[in-house]
């Protein structure tokens, strides 16, 4: 009988726009029994690689990944080397994301309050030969907060035949985990030939109102340390 498993395929951290460090992160990872996770900051995969390195002192094997912000939408990219630069055309991204081994996951396909790919998932990433050649869509993302949203990438992903995904989209570590990919296996590399093969499932819960408030409160804080620092920064004098 095989084991399944589960894995968070979306992870930030304060490398980008999450509001835990790595260290609180893996942490949290190893209390809850989750074994394998992907740190996927937004446009860097410094946070992944600290997060890798650490990784040793718990029991948690970690996936360097990047939320590439691509003209065209958000894109996990799982088991990078070489981080990606955004803004570039998404077939762009993914050529150079497979020029690594690395595997594409469609992020939030249908969640309008941030960029996504949308109809470009129906029109690029489908058939036998397709324009944009995305490994998989991400059908549960914990963070999202209208149901439909998840449902319908769940929908057209199963149209396209695509393999589905989860993660928790977590910015602050007590989400992490909330979503999830199922997959059989105990490793990241078991999770990489479960996604190549088509053989995952998503699940879990969405966000609490605890969590959407809590994460909204240190945001503002956030930005109001971000101002006090601008207000106060001395002005350079100019010569005349």
């Amino acid at each position: 009988m095989t084991l399944w498993n589960k894995a968070d395929i979306h992870v930030h951290t304060r490398y980008s726009d999450g509001h835990s460090s790595v260290a609180q992160v893996l942490e949290y990872a190893d209390h809850i029994g989750l074994h394998v996770i992907a740190i996927t900051d937004h446009d860097t995969i410094a946070g992944a690689l600290e997060a890798r390195r650490m990784a040793r002192g718990f029991d948690v094997e970690v996936i360097v990944g990047e939320e590439v912000s691509t003209a065209d939408g958000h894109l996990l990219v799982l088991f990078l080397e070489r981080a990606l630069p955004p803004g570039q055309p998404a077939p762009k991204t993914i050529a150079a994301a497979h020029e690594q081994g690395a595997i594409c996951i469609v992020a939030h396909p249908f969640d309008w309050l941030v960029s996504s790919f949308g109809a470009h998932l129906l029109r690029y990433c489908g058939g036998d030969n397709p324009a944009w050649p995305v490994d998989g869509v991400e059908v549960f993302n914990a963070s999202l907060p209208l149901p439909g949203m998840n449902a319908r990438a769940a929908s057209v992903a199963a149209m396209l035949g695509l393999p589905a995904c989860g993660g928790s989209d977590a910015h602050h570590f007590s989400t992490v985990g909330l979503g999830y990919t199922l997959f059989p296996g105990t490793t990241a590399d078991d999770l990489r030939q479960a996604i190549i093969h088509g053989d995952v499932q998503a699940g879990g819960r969405s966000w609490a109102a605890g969590h959407y408030a809590a994460v909204a409160s240190l945001r503002a804080r956030r930005g109001l340390a971000r101002a006090a620092r601008a207000v106060t920064r001395p002005v350079r004098a100019t010569g005349r």
